[in-house]
Parts: structure tokens; sequence; C-alpha cells
């Protein structure tokens, strides 16, 4: 693979994708002036449309990315390695590669000794959401946490929330990997998990990643296998 042009914003990249035929394009979701997602939407309709892998901090948009048919979404941070094939996958066929259900790779440096590494998941897993009568896919890093509800399990994302019909037993057979049981009623995953604290009742809680610092009790039974992924 060869880079042959970079943009510091929208507006720069538009010209130079008016100038080459591109195979790939990388973006971020937040850039100066167009974002990320409108660029990909305007080179929806280009006569020669590359390839389009999203690489940015943000998990919440990977529903919109992938509706726009995005060939990857990596959330940061990631290694060589997860970038390697996501290029080699979006590179490789004209259709849609199938999004690594976790968005992002392990980090790379090496697990200190007594602590294990969390396992990658299934790289054909997406979870499929019903959206203004639209069926999108939810890749695996923008789900912060799964909670059980009546019938159905509500998946939290960055800045939203999205049902589906999947039970927790469901959801947790098809991710696993890197997302843990740590309730009856919820899903975690690992790679959201932003602290640990203890309630006044003793109580082990993780407080997520996400903007509303959502906090997410764990089962007493879970505790131990929870406190050794996590390798604290």
């Amino acid at each position: 693979m060869q880079v042959v042009g970079e943009a510091t914003n929208g507006e720069e990249a538009l010209v130079l994708l008016d100038s080459l035929d591109y195979d790939l394009v990388l973006l971020d979701i937040r850039m100066p002036g167009l974002s990320g997602l409108e660029l990909a939407g305007r080179l929806a309709s280009t006569p020669h449309r590359p390839r389009v892998i999203f690489t940015t901090a943000y998990p919440d948009h990977a529903v919109e990315a992938f509706d726009l048919a995005a060939a990857d979404y990596l959330v940061k941070p990631f290694d060589a390695e997860r970038l390697r094939r996501a290029v080699d996958r979006a590179l490789a066929t004209g259709e849609p590669a199938a999004a690594e259900a976790d968005g992002a790779a392990a980090p790379s440096s090496a697990p200190s000794p007594g602590r294990s590494r969390v396992t990658e998941p299934d790289p054909l897993v997406r979870i499929p959401v019903q959206k203004d009568g639209r069926t999108v896919l939810v890749v695996g890093d923008a789900i912060i946490y799964a909670a059980a509800a009546r019938g159905y399990s509500s998946l939290m994302l960055a800045e939203e929330h999205a049902l589906v019909s999947f039970s927790l037993n469901e959801l947790e057979r098809r991710l696993h990997g890197h997302f843990q049981r740590v309730h009856r009623s919820y899903l975690v995953n690992l790679r959201h998990v932003r602290e640990l604290v203890t309630d006044v009742r003793g109580q082990l809680v993780l407080v997520m990643n996400d903007r509303r610092r959502s906090r997410v009790e764990v089962a007493r039974r879970h505790a131990k296998e929870l406190r050794r992924r996590l390798g604290v």
C-alpha cells in the first residue's frame, strides 16, 4: 500500500479526491469543516468510489458509518496489525468488509506478568439494530454495555441506546471476547471500564467510559473473574 495524499480537513480531502482516483481513504469522524461522515456521504456519489475506513476516538458513530457502507470502523487505540487487517480486507473486495466486532485492536503492548489479555471476539460479529425502518449493524466496540429489558436488551452506546430483540445470554454468545457478564442484568465491554469503585454496601460497581459515566453493579459471584480479566 502506498500513501499518496494527506489532508488536514474535509475540504482539503475533497480537493485531493478530485485530483486522483483513490482506492482507500482513512477518515476521522470529527474534522475541521466537513465531518468524516459528511465526507463519506459525498464520496458515495462519486464515479470511482474509494473504500472508507474510519479511524477515530468516537465509538458512538459506528451505526452511521456502516450505514454509509464503511469498510471498517477502528476505535483508537488500535495497533498496526489491526489496521493492516482492515486495509487488506477493504482492498481485497468491492463490498463492505466484515468489521471486527470490537472496532479496535488490543493495545500493542504486551500484558504485564499476572495480567490476562482480553481475547478477541469473532471478527464477523456485529449486532443488527432496527432504526427508522432499516437494519444497521452496530460494531461491538460501540457498545459500552448491554442491559436486560423486558423481552429485549438495551445496548448502551456513547450518546444513545438501542433496543434489540436478543436476550443478554444471546448477546453474550455473539460478542464474547472482551465482553463479560457481570450481573444477571448486565453485560459489559471490558475495554470501556474506566473505574472500579465500592458503594456504601460494599458492592463492586463499574464506572464506564461514556459521557454519562454510567455505573454498572457487579454481582459478587462475578467479581473475582472480572478482577482477574482486568488484571486488578
